[in-house]
């Protein structure tokens, strides 16, 4: 079927639809992972874009029930240059096309993709549409000219919790119990998912945290890590999220524009300094709004496995993925008691900081990777030691 992609400067792509039909409206953003592609899809954080990756080919590999990151996808639309319709790999359970079409996600194939990056570099993100059904490409500019943007809009609302719930639930346990049943895909789902391992030589900590579009694999990490987490809504404030009574909180990554959700940062605010505070993300970007920094819009972000990121404290250079539209402004923050731990080395804009006095400290990057590199994994291990301290300054992880 024809499908067309219109970006709001009036520039205009034919190709060919996968996944659902329909018509679907969004920012046109670009991810340069090479792989992943399934992980990308279930990513809250991608609510509010059309996603167009880079990599020529995607598909190949199929679609398999244990590197979600969420609970469905929540990109708008999907934009690829070749899909591969025949997919290929043992952990497989569906093609890329049946899961957008389950997930009601509209596909285009047959597009330039190095052209509309370009231009998305040039020009900056901007707005689109695709559609299978309108082909008046003068109709379509005008429907995506007269649709909403991203700056200012709370989309945390859309992906966050509805109740809080105790990681690992009740579904997880199931579908680790379902995996039992196939020895060689247990196998498998233990190497890169070791959710049902006993960590009966790890001290537990209790940790809440603050769902704005969380990560499966974020969760994955604090548990094997030793958290027993408690995930709660975006909407939750201070007083609630301190009757747990945790050891630490932990601040999301999420969808959008950080200064569309106000009521996330009041509760930011009032959480500082009562606890240890780790903020991935939209939660790095939230801790410096509470921190009275500001933030603003990038040119076209930063989506890819691939950044390079420096660690400011070490002299290290980490390699990292990164899913984010927003930044915070490092300048505003130097009159705070903030320092800067981390900078990307493609255009020196912020990627973490950490409180002067206070155990609070976020980064704008993914250590939890999910897919790409595990050069940053080791801020988890921070985030315990910082419990720890908070509880007992004898005890220390030294690995």
């Amino acid at each position: 079927m024809k499908a067309i992609l219109a970006l709001e400067d009036g520039t205009v792509f034919h190709g060919k639809s996968f996944g659902a039909t329909g018509e679907t409206y969004g920012e046109v953003v670009f991810n340069t992972s090479m792989t992943g592609y399934q992980e990308v899809l279930t990513d809250p954080s991608y609510k509010g874009q059309i996603v167009t990756m880079t990599y020529p080919l995607i598909g190949n590999y199929g679609c398999n029930d244990q590197d979600l990151e969420s609970y469905k996808s929540h990109v708008e639309g999907f934009i690829v240059r070749e899909y591969s319709s025949y997919h290929s790999n043992w952990r497989a359970s569906k093609s890329l096309h049946d899961f957008l079409s389950e997930n009601h996600i509209i596909g285009i194939q047959d597009i330039d993709t190095r052209a509309l990056t370009r231009r998305l570099r040039n020009y900056g993100v901007m707005k689109g549409i695709i559609s299978t059904g309108d082909q008046d490409e003068n109709s379509l500019i005008n429907k995506v000219k007269d649709s909403p943007g991203l700056i200012g809009l709370d989309l945390v609302k859309y992906v966050t919790c509805k109740e809080p719930f105790q990681w690992l639930d009740q579904d997880t346990q199931a579908k680790i119990e379902n995996r039992k049943k196939e020895d060689r895909l247990q196998l498998e789902f233990d190497f890169e998912h070791p959710l049902n391992q006993t960590h009966e030589n790890i001290q537990r900590f209790s940790v809440v945290a603050l769902d704005c579009g969380i990560k499966y694999n974020i969760l994955r990490e604090l548990h094997n890590h030793g958290c027993d987490v408690m995930v709660v809504s975006a909407t939750t404030s201070a007083d609630e999220i301190l009757a747990y009574n945790p050891d630490g909180i932990f601040l999301s990554n999420g969808p959008g524009d950080p200064e569309g959700v106000p009521y996330v940062v009041e509760t930011v605010k009032e959480l500082i300094g009562r606890k240890p505070i780790f903020g991935i993300c939209l939660g790095h970007q939230i801790l410096g709004l509470a921190f009275e920094g500001k933030s603003f819009k990038l040119k076209f972000g930063h989506r890819g496995t691939n950044q390079p990121v420096k660690n400011l404290e070490t002299g290290k250079i980490e390699i990292t993925t990164q899913n984010h539209g927003f930044c915070i402004d490092a300048d505003s923050l130097e009159e705070k008691d903030v320092k800067i731990t981390h900078i990307n080395l493609n255009d020196n804009t912020l990627e973490g900081i950490e409180h002067k006095n206070y155990p609070v400290f976020s980064v704008q990057y993914h250590p939890e990777a999910s897919p790409g590199p595990h050069d940053a994994k080791y801020l988890f291990k921070k985030f315990i030691n910082m419990m720890k301290l908070s509880k007992d300054s004898s005890l220390i992880v030294t690995s």
